[in-house]
């Protein structure tokens, strides 16, 4: 394939086939795996971001020879498909219609613009894309302290709640978890708008993550799932500590 891959690792417990339309997202966020698995730096990664040329006519030669798959392509690992630049290049609308023209199974991860999505809600119903929200905060200082340049707290669980009366299936990316206070109360507050949860620990910042008690947490958090009723998967990293 040219733009799908079948992701490895960690990756390959949110999607077993994933396409990134652009490369580099100026979200900031400080946990970010992208720029050390692109051998980038932090800074690099989030001050630029390219098109990747002729993504979109790839994607649907992809498409095309994926007909009839029944994976889920994810919009996507290594930056957020709603940035501010799809404001002006549209990638990932085009490249929705194509999963509809092709009748493909799709999900997109998204922190990004709360208009653009809006827009697209429609479009993501009409071919049953789900909708995922990484959302780790319910305090808004945090958010800006983690993920600077991301959508606030506010405009992600609007998105949820709309998505949510549109019958689309939402699902929320918990992860990485930083604070596991805030990680429970997230639960609390989204639960009846979201269909499904995947929850992550935070990952290579050991001072960070020396100071959770993470066999608490993972006893906590699926106590506060099940309370609510909700379906949802730990990943490995924390299932395992």
């Amino acid at each position: 394939m040219n733009v799908v891959y079948e992701p490895k690792g960690r990756a390959r417990e949110y999607s077993e086939l994933a396409c990134n339309l652009y490369m580099g997202c100026v979200h900031g966020c400080r946990y970010c795996f992208a720029p050390a698995c692109m051998r980038s730096t932090a800074e690099k990664w989030h001050s630029q971001v390219d098109l990747r040329k002729n993504v979109i006519s790839l994607f649907e030669k992809d498409a095309e020879k994926l007909m009839g798959d029944k994976r889920r392509i994810l919009f996507s690992f290594l930056s957020d498909p709603y940035q501010p630049i799809e404001r002006e290049k549209r990638l990932t609308r085009q490249a929705l219609e194509i999963v509809g023209k092709y009748r493909l199974k799709s999900q997109i991860l998204t922190k990004g613009c709360a208009d653009l999505i809006s827009e697209d809600l429609s479009l993501m119903k009409r071919v049953k894309t789900q909708l995922g929200i990484t959302l780790c905060f319910v305090d808004d200082t945090s958010r800006q302290e983690w993920e600077p340049n991301a959508s606030t707290v506010e405009d992600r669980l609007s998105i949820l709640k709309m998505a949510h009366a549109e019958k689309i299936f939402t699902w929320v990316s918990l992860e990485p978890v930083v604070d596991p206070a805030q990680a429970l109360e997230v639960i609390r507050i989204a639960a009846p708008y979201v269909n499904f949860w995947k929850i992550g620990k935070l990952n290579h910042m050991k001072a960070v993550e020396a100071g959770v008690d993470w066999r608490k947490f993972r006893k906590d958090v699926k106590k506060t799932l099940a309370a609510v009723g909700a379906s949802f998967y730990i990943k490995e990293d924390l299932q395992n500590i």
